[in-house]
């Protein structure tokens, strides 16, 4: 898909190692580096940053990554840089001091919802574009893009990979809706059936048994939550009691905003029982102040 929004061809891919990069002097991290394989000098390798928050110093340290990168790995090969925003108006970096490099095309910005909505558009983009798509026709856009796949997809590998994509943003998408209600908007009999959800189930394990606390378990509460995992499942997965699950489940809701109703309604969950919780911990940051 990044070769298609830089009007390339997607066979271009094939040329291509993906990574994510550290940049060891100030924990840098770059989104993306495609690096070309094979021994090929005459490709460039592209530097990806996905930026969906309004940053105004997202260009100097844009430019500080890759230029501290080049110094570290002395590559051959020529350099571009491709930035995906959301929307233009999330692009709200100054670039005086690097007017040249967007100028002379050597680092190019793709805005999704300018992206072209047409017929013969790849299924792709269309997936990449279900990332800005409203709340409201998500589900739609999402149902005929799974049918798209399917029809039109013959490599079961590849197939699989878009599907996963497509759960994947509507799962992120929809924070405070059910499994069942995320199931039902994609069309599938279960969403606990799909990939994303099972990599979340054995993530968490995984997480627990390397902590090897409860603590460690717990941390991996959240994310599981956001997948539409119920309490019961996820303190079984966990192997975790269920009110250790409820208490962190609830503080973790509460303290991204989210009011003490909704909570209820999201877990589903007595008021008082959420206003209980919420007490708790209120009573343990006093005394935390207090020492």
């Amino acid at each position: 898909m990044f070769f298609e929004l830089i009007n390339q061809s997607p066979e271009a891919a094939n040329t291509y190692q993906f990574s994510s990069v550290e940049v060891k002097q100030l924990s840098f991290r770059i989104d993306g580096v495609f690096l070309p394989t094979n021994n090929t000098p005459s490709l460039p390798i592209y530097f990806v940053e996905v930026q969906f928050q309004a940053d105004s110093n997202f260009y100097s340290r844009l430019f500080a990554e890759i230029f501290l990168y080049l110094r570290q790995n002395k590559p051959t090969n020529d350099w571009r840089s491709v930035v995906l925003y959301p929307t233009q108006e999330i692009d709200t970096a100054d670039i005086k001091h690097y007017r040249e490099f967007f100028a002379s095309q050597r680092v190019r910005r793709v805005y999704l919802d300018e992206l072209d909505s047409t017929p013969g558009q790849s299924i792709g983009l269309a997936i990449l574009k279900l990332v800005i798509e409203p709340e409201e026709t998500a589900g739609i856009t999402a149902r005929e893009l799974i049918a798209q796949v399917r029809q039109e997809t013959t490599d079961e590998a590849t197939q699989e990979e878009f599907l996963q994509l497509i759960e994947t943003i509507i799962v992120y998408k929809f924070t405070d809706k059910s499994r069942e209600e995320i199931a039902q908007m994609l069309g599938l009999s279960d969403l606990k059936q799909t990939r994303v959800y099972q990599e979340a189930l054995e993530e968490g394990r995984i997480e627990g048994r390397i902590e090897g606390t409860i603590e460690g378990k717990l941390k991996a509460v959240p994310p599981m939550l956001r997948l539409g995992a119920s309490l019961e499942q996820i303190a079984e997965a966990l192997e975790l009691q269920i009110e250790q699950v409820r208490h962190k489940a609830v503080s973790h809701l509460l303290a991204s905003g989210t009011t003490v109703e909704q909570v209820a309604q999201a877990l589903d969950l007595e008021v008082e029982t959420v206003r209980q919780i919420e007490a708790s911990n209120n009573q343990n940051d006093e005394l935390i102040g207090e020492g």
